[in-house]
């Protein structure tokens, strides 16, 4: 089982080096779609499916798990209205509209990987290139909706590169964070787990995916992932 292991954290380092040496000309000889989009939507897949996706199914085996046990289902969650909302309404007429179609009352959400055990949501993750506050808000914003339904439900920001400031970047033992982002997330009741792959602050100039600064995927780092995501997964028996 180990080298299995072995080789599939090697695959994933593989197929990173892979997507990043070849996204700019790729992404140059595509016309139908504009040249950051298209940056944007190869590197997505790849921290999506290339590596977060892979390194939870590394974790749940590692705990000995069985495989069928855990699924990703894409599909949108439904965040109805609340009735304490409608109650407020002051004009009778819309009031009486909203709870004539309360069933059609909802919002379709959704993160960009949602994990599932024995049927049951129990994890959501927003996979990003980088992340900087701005951003932080929105993620913030997505994961409370969805803990409306699921109070349990654990959250993950997984980032190949840090735009947030402080020290997710350094990848140390130990992380403080910055100033910006724990303010941010003292707003929100969310237990926020931050991953971050790739060491060194994001800097708008230098993209990883031109050659002058690319930047290594290591084992150590996945390692540290892969240790995080057993922690939350070690629960389920």
């Amino acid at each position: 089982m180990a080298n299995e292991i072995k080789k599939e954290i090697q695959k994933i380092i593989n197929n990173y080096d892979t997507v990043i040496k070849a996204v700019d000309k790729k992404a140059r000889k595509n016309k139908k779609r504009a040249y950051g989009g298209m940056i944007r939507a190869i590197i997505g897949d790849l921290v999506q499916n290339g590596i977060a996706k892979k390194l939870i199914l590394i974790a749940w085996i590692l705990l000995g798990k069985d495989p069928r046990r855990i699924s990703f289902p894409s599909k949108k969650i439904k965040i109805p209205i609340k009735k304490e909302y409608i109650e407020k309404i002051e004009s009778p007429i819309i009031k009486k509209f909203l709870f004539d179609n309360i069933n059609k009352c909802w919002y379709g959400q959704k993160t960009d990987l949602h994990v599932f055990i024995d049927g049951k949501f129990v994890m959501a993750i927003e996979c990003k290139a980088y992340t900087e506050n701005a951003m932080m808000k929105r993620i913030l914003v997505d994961f409370t909706l969805l803990k409306e339904i699921y109070s349990n439900l654990d959250c993950v920001l997984f980032q190949l590169e840090s735009q947030l400031g402080g020290d997710y970047s350094s990848l140390g033992d130990i992380t403080l964070g910055s100033f910006s982002t724990h303010t941010l997330l003292s707003f929100f009741n969310i237990d926020l787990v931050i991953i971050t792959l790739l060491r060194g602050e994001r800097k708008v100039d230098q993209p990883i995916h031109l050659p002058e600064y690319y930047k290594p995927l290591t084992k150590e780092n996945l390692c540290k992932a892969i240790q995080v995501f057993k922690g939350l997964l070690e629960k389920y028996k």
